[in-house]
């Protein structure tokens, strides 16, 4: 295995994070901290040990990085489509800013793209959606009839994410797991029911899976049958998208991740 050196450290001891790291440096124009690149490296390392590293199929590291071209280099997968984020949006050490308007991601990743009860989705929010009206962390399809769709939405006062992973027309909430910032995350293993997790608290939700829509994630905002809904003024730190994997152990990694690049940076 080939090491790369960070200002005399031999810090990145897995090759996805160099390759990353690398790829992170040449679009912001100069090197990462020493600590956030061991931030990154543990992450990674991290969740190969905890066995959910092979489950993340599309993830961008939405802090860290110098710059918002720096955000936007894939830590896994296709590299996600810019709409209206500006450099005043990104701050390094907590991540990217919607607007509640017209700022979104498109994740380049299909709803369909992994099996039917086999999925699932991810945010940190360092800051969370204004609770007036539903918003959306991350979004793809509708609740068209016979169309499964994969979301996790902020709720209204109450504070809930409503979460349904390849789920029937049934509107079923997790109830209120959206009382504090950091990771929502839903997770489907089993055709009957899935995982949802917010505010450091895990829930099952009983509901039969039904085939995935065709669309593509958005982050920040809904993607609605092509059209765009939903839109979030939640601050976003990092996403995932991908095959069924343990919400518990990834809450913990990407919380230690997020801390350890706020520690990292002067």
């Amino acid at each position: 295995m080939t090491l790369r050196l960070v200002r005399g450290w031999n810090v990145l001891t897995e090759p996805e994070a160099a390759s990353y790291v690398a790829a992170v440096e040449a679009a912001d124009g100069e090197p990462l901290e020493v600590g956030v690149a061991k931030a990154i490296n543990d992450f990674v390392l991290g969740c190969k040990n905890d066995g959910n590293w092979d489950a993340i199929k599309a993830s961008c590291i939405l802090a860290g990085a110098r710059t918002l071209a720096g955000a936007l280099v894939p830590l896994v997968g296709t590299a996600p489509t810019n709409y209206n984020f500006v450099a005043g949006d990104y701050n390094r050490e907590v991540g990217l800013s919607g607007d509640g308007s017209t700022k979104y991601l498109n994740s380049n990743r299909d709803n369909n793209a992994d099996p039917q009860d086999n999925r699932h989705s991810a945010v940190y929010a360092s800051t969370r959606s204004t609770e007036t009206s539903i918003r959306s962390y991350i979004r793809a399809t509708s609740f068209t009839p016979g169309i499964g769709a994969t979301q996790i939405l902020s709720g209204l006062v109450a504070q809930e994410i409503t979460s349904r992973s390849s789920s029937d027309t049934t509107n079923t909430s997790s109830g209120n797991l959206h009382s504090s910032d950091g990771f929502l995350g839903i997770s489907r293993s089993l055709s009957a029911s899935y995982a949802v997790r917010g505010s450091g608290t895990n829930q099952t939700i009983t509901q039969a899976s039904v085939a995935p829509g065709n669309g593509n994630y958005f982050v920040f905002a809904g993607n609605n049958v092509g059209l765009i809904d939903f839109y979030s003024d939640a601050r976003l730190a990092f996403y995932s998208i991908g095959e069924s994997l343990d919400l518990d152990l990834l809450d913990a990694r990407v919380t230690d991740l997020i801390t350890a690049i706020g520690v990292a940076i002067p």
